[in-house]
């Protein structure tokens, strides 16, 4: 363990049970058997703490420090945008589930979220977990990717959970990523991979109404008389 900065504390103990649970917190994830002074022999667990990093700390680790980019998005983001030579393992699946109870709550999403946002109606993935490390041991290095962050939150703790012992986040997702900082791959760039549905439309749409309405100010200050006989002209109720 040299070169591994952690801090212990002892959570509770019993000398009749002759227990004492001892959390250390590190960067890597392991139990190891170990003695306490004047205990006995007690288990120690070593508990990873998932590393919360922005963009450019991000870069470094890929580059520098070997991590593997995990992307846990929904295949319609991955494929808009994705870091290139990154792993897509979605940490949610689309719901095609025809009870009657998923095709109301599909409909409803699908006539909002679905519509304004582009969001697919999705539930979690139940092989993640089997997917990841079917492509991954679990000491490997992993940046954990998402556009908003709370996807890769979630699936890093998964990860912990599951055994995995050198987990990175990027804060506040993909969407917080300057333009360049990745080597990416798709139609957009990978802050915008999250933008679908008619959200996507709507600035066009008040960067044009925006337009006519000041080209019909101009026109109106600028030359009366003739607005006022198009005015004229204009039928009327």
């Amino acid at each position: 363990m040299a070169g591994t900065g952690f801090y212990a504390s002892c959570l509770s103990s019993s000398s009749n049970l002759g227990t004492c649970w001892l959390v250390l917190k590190t960067h890597n994830a392991r139990a190891l058997p170990g003695k306490l002074p004047g205990t006995g022999m007690r288990r120690l667990t070593i508990k990873a703490e998932v590393n919360y990093v922005n963009a450019d700390k991000a870069k470094e680790l890929v580059e520098v420090d070997g991590y593997a980019v995990l992307d846990v998005r929904d295949n319609n983001q991955f494929e808009r945008a994705h870091i290139k030579s990154s792993s897509h393992v979605p940490l949610f699946v689309e719901n095609k589930d025809n009870d009657p109870g998923t095709i109301i709550k599909r409909q409803l999403h699908n006539n909002f979220s679905g519509l304004f946002f582009g969001l697919p109606f999705t539930k979690p993935n139940p092989e993640f977990i089997q997917s990841v490390k079917s492509q991954f041991p679990p000491e490997s290095k992993l940046l954990v990717v998402c556009q908003e962050g709370l996807r890769s939150a979630a699936a890093a703790n998964k990860l912990e959970e599951a055994g995995f012992e050198n987990i990175a986040c990027i804060t506040s997702g993909l969407q917080t990523v300057k333009p360049g900082t990745f080597d990416s791959v798709g139609s957009t760039k990978l802050e915008n991979a999250g933008k679908a549905g008619l959200v996507t439309i709507q600035g066009k749409i008040s960067t044009v109404l925006g337009t006519i309405l000041v080209c019909a100010y101009l026109f109106v200050t600028f030359f009366p008389e003739q607005a006022e006989k198009l005015f004229q002209l204009a039928p009327t109720g």
